[in-house]
């Protein structure tokens, strides 16, 4: 469990920098899905087989909602996938706008969004196991890579300046590629507490200090303001090595 607890950290952290980094819009989803794979195999190897499980079942909501968003995006701005020609698309879409930053905030676990219930669990049971100081810290800064790459994504694809890609706001009349998107919207919405009663038939119990009681969702808000603060500046000459090792997936396919 060891082992699995190593890896598990290893490649939430990995997939996490890497998203930050990277600029194709159906990478950063799927290095998401892999940091929260990870948040999984980690939640096993801490023995909640469960709520691994519970975990699984919400994910499996809003990420395919956050995939939907992102065909319909890129089917509308002109089948590009890169997200430094996309900006101020929420004048374009803003049915997807409001779908998609509903899925981001359920994966970063805002409260009482479906993601909130189950990853907030995984998070405070591992806080009562006598792990270590290292393994609460990485396990925080995981959650916060989390926050940070989907400031990102939703800065750049929504809210910043254009960036020069065309895009047409068709996509939002036709009911067939919407309509699952809206379904989905509302299962985000109400998927985390109807699972929740489902998969525990007791409340689960816990006992921890303020500080750690805390602690997800104060990393949470610090990692939305510094991301927030980081938007206006660009990546300069000295990130420019950091930036290749991340985006080539620390060299890992060769």
């Amino acid at each position: 469990s060891v082992l699995l607890l190593f890896i598990s950290i290893m490649t939430m952290l990995m997939s996490g920098v890497v998203a930050i980094f990277e600029y194709d819009l159906k990478k950063i989803i799927a290095l998401s899905t892999l940091s929260q794979l990870g948040m999984m195999m980690f939640s096993i190897s801490l023995g909640l087989y469960e709520l691994a499980f519970f975990h699984l079942l919400t994910h499996a909501l809003f990420k395919a909602l956050l995939f939907l968003c992102a065909g319909i995006l890129i089917h509308g701005a002109g089948n590009t996938q890169d997200i430094r020609s996309f900006g101020g698309l929420s004048l374009n879409f803003p049915l997807v706008t409001v779908c998609m930053n509903l899925a981001n905030l359920s994966l970063c676990g805002v409260p009482f969004l479906a993601g909130f219930y189950s990853k907030d669990l995984i998070v405070e049971l591992a806080c009562q196991y006598s792990w270590g100081i290292f393994v609460l810290l990485m396990m925080f800064i995981c959650l916060s890579l989390t926050v940070l790459y989907s400031v990102r994504l939703t800065y750049l694809s929504f809210v910043g300046p254009y960036g020069g890609g065309t895009s047409i706001s068709v996509c939002e009349s036709d009911y067939s590629l919407v309509g699952p998107v809206v379904i989905l919207s509302f299962t985000s919405l109400v998927s985390g507490p109807i699972l929740s009663w489902l998969n525990f038939p007791a409340p689960v119990l816990i006992f921890l200090p303020v500080f750690l009681k805390w602690g997800a969702l104060f990393f949470v808000g610090v990692s939305l303001l510094v991301m927030l603060s980081l938007q206006g500046l660009t990546y300069s000459y000295k990130w420019g090595a950091v930036s290749k090792f991340s985006g080539l997936m620390w060299f890992l396919p060769w």
